[in-house]
């Protein structure tokens, strides 16, 4: 089942979801297939490290891959408005930091709530053109449905910016300015 703290804070929060059960998925792009959902609906959250200090949640759709550039020009974007160091590269977090720092859930099935982890989240421009989405609920046989309406008001404040690229183009493995 999903994690005990994340059942206690989409019920805090009044929440309206949709609890979805689905054979074991460990890939946004497998929920999608085994649920017959639109990949672009399905949102993967990708911890991603500026700087190898600070982490990220970035989210896109399944049917997207991570621009590395264009997220790190989004973040320059977003600290420079806000007079901040501007970060020089940005890599994938690696899985003993995220066992060590994201409590809720399993590798590779992160909730992407800000709120919840405690960890600024990026939004892909596309994922916000849906009117539902689904989300990872921490476990590899459940996801949550919600309308993008109540995904916004539950992620509270967030990035998003142009940063993914359709999974025919090769995404990019590294990146530093």
């Amino acid at each position: 089942m999903i994690p005990k703290k994340l059942t206690k804070f989409l019920e805090d929060n009044k929440i309206k979801h949709e609890l979805v059960e689905h054979r074991t998925a460990f890939t946004a792009v497998d929920i999608a297939a085994t649920q017959h959902i639109k990949p672009q609906e399905i949102i993967k959250a990708l911890v991603i490290k500026v700087d190898s200090k600070t982490p990220v949640l970035a989210l896109l759709s399944a049917n997207r891959n991570l621009d590395k550039d264009k997220l790190l020009k989004t973040i320059n974007t977003y600290r420079k408005k806000n007079d901040e160091k501007l970060a020089k590269k940005i890599a994938f977090a690696k899985e003993k930091w995220m066992k060590e720092n994201i409590k809720i859930g399993k590798i590779g099935a992160t909730p992407p709530f800000e709120a919840l982890l405690k960890i600024p989240v990026i939004i892909d421009n596309l994922v916000l053109k849906n009117t539902k989405v689904y989300v990872s609920s921490g476990d590899y046989n459940f996801s949550i449905k919600m309308t993008m309406a109540v995904f916004k008001k539950v992620s509270g404040e967030f990035v998003s910016g142009s940063f993914s690229l359709s999974k025919s183009k090769k995404s990019l493995s590294s990146c530093s300015v």
